[in-house]
């Protein structure tokens, strides 16, 4: 396993350069699965694992299973001190009896500073920990003051209750604004952003939204290769939905969210002949390309078996050779 820095100063962490996602713990994998699949990834050297407070509600659980998994695991296992946590808030329902809309009115709970400290702290005590390590808001709110937002994060970080911040589905110009609100604030900024990002990209009505944007874009990773030196804190750029729950190696999968396109279809052909001339797996090769590219994604696997979680292990060490890098690139 390889490791990456996120973060800086005093609040910087270390992080396995693949993440863990438990999604489904506790509901689609069940409790012994996951706790083998979470015992793999540490004993591979896996330090990362990401959830939120409401994934499970998706798949028949009642949205906090996957935190309790976990909770019952660190508890069981000893290894909390040696592991970075993250999850997430604001994308559960704020009308338990309507469905979750992303066009208005919308049901999420949003971003308000009450939902925030009121959702971490019930994170914590799910999850068995006193500090969260990276804390996100799952969908960006347009409709709270972003000063609220970034004042209710700073507040719990100020508290030492949760180390780092980030956001998911979001537009480019929210996360500048948030972190120059911070600023103002004298807060730390958000550092992390957590979008949607893979070997295949998006029609471009796709990317953004008035509500949820969840694709990366190149201005993103420009972004973020432009931070970490003095006066601007890094960003760090988190991949969920990499493999596109397996449509990059699996014909029966449909590529999803705006990615089926002609354009799609031919890098992933190609991903696949790459793949059977250098002896590995598409899924290895599309990881090994996000790790290895000139500004990297941590990428977000949700293995549902321990033989899913060793052929992506595989990627953290692989790196492609400049000639095929070139190629995927081109297709």
């Amino acid at each position: 396993m390889r490791y990456r820095t996120i973060g800086d100063g005093d609040r910087a962490i270390e992080v396995s350069t693949l993440c863990l996602g438990a999604m489904n713990f506790g509901t689609v994998v069940d409790e012994e699965t996951s706790f083998a699949i979470l015992d793999r990834f540490v004993e591979a050297g896996g330090t990362f694992i990401d959830t939120a407070n409401n994934y499970n509600a998706w798949v028949g659980g009642y949205g906090r299973d996957s935190e309790d998994l976990l909770g019952r695991w660190l508890a069981s296992r000893g290894v909390r001190d040696e592991l970075r946590i993250a999850t997430k808030l604001g994308a559960a329902k704020k009308d338990p009896s309507k469905p979750l809309s992303t066009t208005p009115p919308t049901n999420y709970q949003g971003l308000a500073a009450d939902t925030i400290d009121r959702e971490a702290r019930q994170s914590l005590r799910h999850l068995g920990i006193d500090r969260i390590d990276v804390l996100y808001g799952h969908v960006d709110d347009r409709e709270t003051p972003l000063a609220e937002t970034v004042g209710a994060f700073g507040k719990l970080q100020s508290e030492g209750v949760v180390g780092l911040t980030g956001i998911s589905n979001v537009a480019l110009w929210r996360v500048v604004e948030a972190r120059a609100e911070a600023e103002r604030q004298g807060v730390p900024p958000y550092a992390v952003v957590q979008q949607q990002h893979s070997y295949v990209y998006p029609r471009p009505p796709a990317i953004r939204t008035p509500i949820r944007t969840p694709w990366t874009t190149p201005e993103l990773f420009d972004y973020a290769a432009s931070t970490g030196t003095d006066g601007r804190p890094s960003l760090a750029v988190v991949a969920y939905s990499p493999l596109l729950k397996g449509a990059l190696s699996r014909p029966d999968k449909p590529l999803f969210n705006g990615a089926d396109h002609a354009g799609s279809r031919e890098r992933v052909r190609v991903l696949a002949e790459v793949a059977s001339e250098i002896g590995a797996t598409p899924s290895q090769v599309a990881l090994a390309w996000m790790l290895g590219a000139e500004v990297p994604a941590v990428p977000v696997v949700g293995p549902s078996s321990v033989a899913q979680l060793d052929e992506l292990l595989v990627a953290a060490d692989l790196d492609l050779d400049p000639e095929v890098r070139e190629r995927l690139d081109a297709a």
